[in-house]
């Protein structure tokens, strides 16, 4: 063997010792920035401590800088993806729909794509649990956020109402984010409050530690009407019982929850994505159980959102 060959074969393998011993994976070339980010959701929401952890994986595996960032929600983690500002983004199934639509909150269609279909998240309409109000109809009237401006509840809220046959400018509206919505309910401002997520979100949960809270049933029929009206990307569901400690299941409804990119990304950038996205579903479910949900055969049903590429052919991978 020459000594240039024999050279060459142990830089390659001074390498993969380097990769190994660091619990880091070799990573597409395409990883060219700096630092990478993730729009999640409010502080106190399943978006929030899904991309903190994923970020911290993706930065521990791929030896890359990606950090999670706290946003209003669906709407504005696809307007950051679009622009360039998130590589990565969570967003329910309708208001990306609506993104790439472009209607809705969006004036013209947004240049993004699907990297996997990670959960369901669920209505839930939070009141006190000693209130009066046991009906969507009882809302009017009464001070209730609706959800952040830009935010995928804020989305849903105003569908739901109209099905119910209550009009959004009926309620005093603060337009609070989760935080915002806890600590007003917690000192007795607001009557209610809508919020999208997975089940439990950590937020309600302590909140229903020190104030017990109800949820307010949102029925099939409406379910039906927002269905006929808009985009077909809700089912009905039920929030069991125990959760908040709730006596008896809820009924309501629920929407698939995506990881998107830009349209502009590297396909390697995505492969990698997905990769570490599903090696550390484990370890992230520890703390998110909604992690825990995520599977490589329901991942890919994203439609009307196109899959990205990079996701195309790493799904493909898996098949062959």
């Amino acid at each position: 063997m020459s000594a240039r060959r024999h050279g060459l074969i142990a830089g390659l393998l001074a390498v993969v010792v380097a990769v190994a011993l660091s619990g880091c994976s070799p990573r597409a070339a395409e990883w060219t920035d700096d630092e990478y980010t993730i729009a999640g959701g409010g502080s106190t929401g399943v978006y929030h401590d899904y991309g903190s952890r994923l970020a911290a994986e993706l930065s521990r595996s791929l030896d890359v800088d990606v950090r999670a960032e706290e946003t209003a929600g669906s709407v504005d983690n696809l307007l950051r993806v679009d622009a360039g500002d998130a590589l990565l983004g969570f967003a329910q199934g309708d208001a990306a729909a609506d993104a790439v639509a472009g209607t809705g909150a969006f004036a013209e269609p947004l240049a993004v794509q699907a990297v996997a279909r990670l959960y369901d998240e669920y209505l839930q309409v939070v009141v006190r649990g000693d209130s009066d109000i046991h009906d969507l109809g009882d809302l009017a009237g009464r001070a209730v956020s609706l959800g952040a401006e830009n935010s995928g509840v804020n989305v849903i809220a105003a569908r739901v109402m109209q099905a119910a046959g209550v009009a959004p400018d009926e309620v005093v509206d603060p337009q609070l984010d989760l935080s915002g919505s806890i600590l007003a309910m917690e000192r007795g401002e607001i009557d209610g409050f809508f919020w999208v997520g997975g089940l439990p979100t950590p937020g309600i949960v302590g909140l229903a530690a020190t104030t017990p809270v109800r949820l307010l049933p949102v029925e099939q029929e409406w379910v039906n009407r927002v269905n006929d009206r808009y985009s077909h990307a809700y089912r009905p569901a039920d929030v069991p019982a125990g959760t908040y400690g709730l006596r008896e299941s809820v009924m309501t409804m629920a929407v698939p929850n995506y990881l998107v990119t830009a349209t502009s990304t590297p396909p390697g950038v995505v492969r990698d994505v997905l990769s570490g996205l599903f090696d550390a579903r484990t370890a992230i479910a520890e703390e998110v159980p909604a992690a825990a949900l995520l599977d490589r055969r329901s991942a890919i049903f994203t439609g009307p959102v196109p899959l990205h590429p990079g996701a195309e052919g790493y799904y493909r991978d898996l098949r062959d």
